[in-house]
C-alpha cells in the first residue's frame, strides 16, 4: 500500500516537472514573439513617419517604404509594405506643406 501510495506521489510529480517545463517554454516562445513584433512594429511606424514627412518628395523616389494613394483633395492614403501593414490618412496643407495626421489604424490579414 506504501509503496503504491509512493509511486503514485512520484508519478504526479514528474506529472508537474512536465506541466511547468511546457509552460516555461510557452512563456520563453511568447516573450520572443512580443519582442519580435515590437521591432518589427517600431520599423513599421518609422517608415511611415519617413514617408508622412517627405510626402512631397516621395513621389521621385523609385524605392519606397510606403505606398501612397490620393483619397481627396489634400487628403492621402499612406500604408506600409510589409508586415505589420499600417495606414494613416494625411492632410497635406497646401500653403505650408505640412502633413497632419487625420486618422492610424493597423491592417490586420
Amino acid at each position: 500500500m506504501i509503496i503504491a501510495w509512493v509511486l503514485s506521489l512520484l508519478l504526479l510529480l514528474s506529472s508537474l516537472i512536465a506541466h511547468i517545463e511546457r509552460l516555461t517554454a510557452l512563456e520563453i516562445i511568447s516573450a520572443t514573439t512580443f519582442v519580435t513584433a515590437s521591432k518589427q512594429f517600431i520599423a513599421a511606424e518609422k517608415a511611415l513617419l519617413a514617408c508622412e514627412q517627405n510626402i512631397s518628395s516621395i513621389a521621385l523616389q523609385e524605392q519606397s517604404a510606403c505606398h501612397i494613394q490620393s483619397v481627396g483633395k489634400g487628403l492621402w492614403l499612406i500604408s506600409t509594405i510589409g508586415s505589420p501593414v499600417l495606414e494613416v490618412l494625411i492632410l497635406v496643407d497646401e500653403k505650408t506643406n505640412l502633413a497632419t495626421r487625420l486618422h492610424w489604424r493597423q491592417h490586420f490579414e
